[in-house]
């Protein structure tokens, strides 16, 4: 069993408020609610994040997202169940989320260009960013989602 961590929210309120004002942009992002999703989704699985990951299970479940897809969401490279577009969406967030191996590839950017535009482009590096640094809060002070 774990120990008691601090409280980010409460010992750094204008943190967590600027955390908030990042996630609350990620809502006029023009992705659909899914694809914000996804992407929350698997850089929570990267990242080891199980309150990330069990919050936006729930929030991709009550969008409509099937089972099926979020059980193939880690295997997505070898899964039939994802369109070209959320695969693009995918790897630009494994490369972002995992920043350090290779950084943003050249092709992987180039295709979201293509496939989005650079002004959505743009929005999904935003989504991840926010969404890594969530986790990184989350895990570092063990959060628990809904005991």
């Amino acid at each position: 069993m774990s120990t008691k961590r601090i409280s980010i929210k409460d010992l750094e309120p204008g943190a967590y408020q600027a955390m908030m004002a990042l996630e609350n942009y990620g809502k006029s992002c023009l992705l659909s609610p899914i694809q914000k999703e996804l992407i929350k989704m698997r850089a929570s699985q990267i990242n080891g994040c199980a309150y990330c990951l069990d919050m936006h299970t729930e929030d991709a479940l009550a969008l409509g997202e099937s089972h099926r897809r979020i059980m193939a969401l880690s295997v997505w490279h070898e899964s039939h169940l994802f369109s070209k577009e959320e695969r693009v969406l995918l790897q630009l967030t494994e490369e972002i989320t995992c920043i350090s191996q290779k950084g943003l590839t050249e092709g992987t950017y180039q295709e979201a260009i293509k496939t989005f535009s650079e002004k959505i482009t743009a929005q999904i590096i935003m989504l991840v960013i926010t969404i890594n640094a969530w986790n990184r809060i989350a895990v570092s002070t063990k959060l628990i989602y809904k005991e």
